[in-house]
C-alpha cells in the first residue's frame, strides 16, 4: 500500500495518493475516521489493480478524426459539450446502465443554450446514439474488449407534420435568401434530407442526363441517398443557379458552402406562416404526396434511400388511397355472409382431420 492521507473537502471525507507519478484524490462515502480508512484501503487497492486502458475521451476523438469531413464528425464535436463532462474521464468498461440513467436524468434538467425548455429525449437518444457507435467502432478495431450497453430513452415518435399543396405554394412564394430558397426546392424536388444538399456539388448534378446523386461520391456515404431524376421545376432552379455559382457547392453563400441553414430556414419558415416546420419535414411531405398520389411503395423508397421497403411502408403505408381497404372490406360483417366463414363446417373438418 501507498502512503496516504486522509482529509475533509466541503464535508467529506477524501483519501489522497501519488500513484504513477500523479497525485490521485478520492471522495469517499463514510461517515467516520474509522470508516474512511478501511474506505480508502479499499479504494487505493482497486484503482491500482484497474486495467488502464483508452478512455471515452480518446476513442470518441479518434471515431471524430476518421469520419473527419462528414457532418456526423461536425454534430459530434457539439455533442460532446455535454457527453464529455460525464463520461469522458471513464474506460468504456466503467461506463454501466447507471451511468446512462445518470446521464440522462442530468440532461432533462438542463435546457437548450439560449432558449428556454429542456432538452428533448429526441436529443439524448442521439447523443447516447453516438456514443455507443464509439463502443461499436472501437471493438470492431480491437480497441476494446468489449461493447458496453448504453441504454437510452425511448425514441420520441416522429412529429406528424407534413406540408400541404397549399402551404407549399405558398412557402415558394415567399421571399426569402436564394441560397434558402435553392434549398427548400431541392429538398422537396428529391426528398432529400438536409445533409446530403448542402453536401451536394455540381459534379454530381448532371444536367445532360437529367439526374442528381445525392451520394457524396459513389462509395457513399448511402444512408438515405439517392440518385434522383431532375423534375422540370428543379432543373429550371439549378439551371440558374448553376449560371451564377461561384464555388462547386450547390447551395452557397458568397462562394462559401453552407454548413447550416436553420437560421434562415426558420426565418422563411416564419415569412410563409408555417409553423412546426423542419427540414425533415421537407423530406417527410416529399414521402407523403407520393404515396397519396399511388406511387407503390418501392419505388418511394429507393427514392428516399431506405435499405429496404418495411421502412418505408411502417412510415408511410398508412398514407396510400388504398392501404388496408381490402382488409378492412372483409370485416363488414353487415354484408350478405354468403361468403362468409363457416364456424360449423371449419369444426367438422376438425374432427375429421
Amino acid at each position: 500500500m501507498p502512503d496516504y492521507r486522509l482529509g475533509r473537502l466541503n464535508g467529506r471525507w477524501v483519501v489522497t495518493w501519488w500513484q504513477d507519478g500523479r497525485r490521485r484524490r478520492y471522495r469517499l462515502d463514510a461517515a467516520g475516521e474509522g470508516d474512511a480508512k478501511r474506505q480508502a484501503i479499499d479504494v487505493i487497492r482497486r484503482e491500482r489493480a484497474a486495467p488502464q486502458g483508452d478512455t471515452v475521451a480518446t476513442l470518441w476523438e479518434a471515431y471524430r478524426k476518421e469520419k473527419e469531413g462528414r457532418r456526423v464528425a461536425a454534430a459530434m464535436g457539439h455533442e460532446w459539450k455535454a457527453i464529455g463532462p460525464h463520461f469522458g474521464h471513464l474506460r468504456p468498461d466503467q461506463v454501466t446502465v447507471e451511468t446512462c440513467r445518470e446521464y440522462v436524468a442530468k440532461r432533462r434538467r438542463q435546457s437548450p443554450k439560449g432558449r428556454t425548455g429542456k432538452i428533448h429525449d429526441g436529443t439524448i437518444w442521439t447523443e447516447l446514439g453516438h456514443l455507443r457507435t464509439v463502443f461499436t467502432w472501437a471493438h470492431k478495431r480491437r480497441l476494446i474488449a468489449f461493447a458496453p450497453p448504453v441504454e437510452r430513452p425511448p425514441k420520441p415518435a416522429p412529429k406528424d407534420r407534413w406540408l400541404t399543396a397549399g402551404e407549399i405554394e405558398r412557402l415558394y412564394a415567399t421571399p426569402m435568401a436564394p441560397h434558402i430558397a435553392l434549398a427548400i426546392r431541392v429538398m422537396l424536388s428529391t426528398a432529400a434530407r438536409v445533409g446530403a444538399v448542402l453536401e451536394l456539388r455540381w459534379d454530381r448534378v448532371d444536367f445532360e442526363g437529367g439526374i442528381v446523386d445525392l451520394r457524396a461520391s459513389d462509395i457513399g456515404p448511402r444512408k438515405g441517398r439517392a440518385v434522383v431524376p431532375m423534375n422540370d421545376g428543379l432543373r429550371a432552379a439549378l439551371s440558374a443557379a448553376r449560371a451564377i455559382a461561384l464555388s462547386d457547392y450547390v447551395v452557397e453563400w458568397a462562394g462559401e458552402p453552407v454548413r447550416s441553414i436553420k437560421t434562415g430556414f426558420n426565418a422563411a419558415m416564419k415569412a410563409a406562416g408555417l409553423a412546426g416546420v423542419s427540414p425533415h419535414v421537407l423530406r417527410h411531405t416529399a414521402a407523403v404526396h407520393l404515396v397519396a398520389n399511388g406511387v407503390p411503395m418501392a419505388r418511394v423508397s429507393q427514392l428516399l434511400g431506405h435499405s429496404n421497403t418495411a421502412l418505408t411502408e411502417r412510415v408511410y403505408a398508412r398514407f396510400a388511397p388504398d392501404h388496408l381497404r381490402d382488409e378492412v372490406a372483409i370485416l363488414d360483417f353487415t354484408k350478405s355472409p354468403s361468403g362468409s366463414l363457416n364456424l360449423k363446417e371449419v369444426r367438422k373438418k376438425d374432427a375429421s382431420a
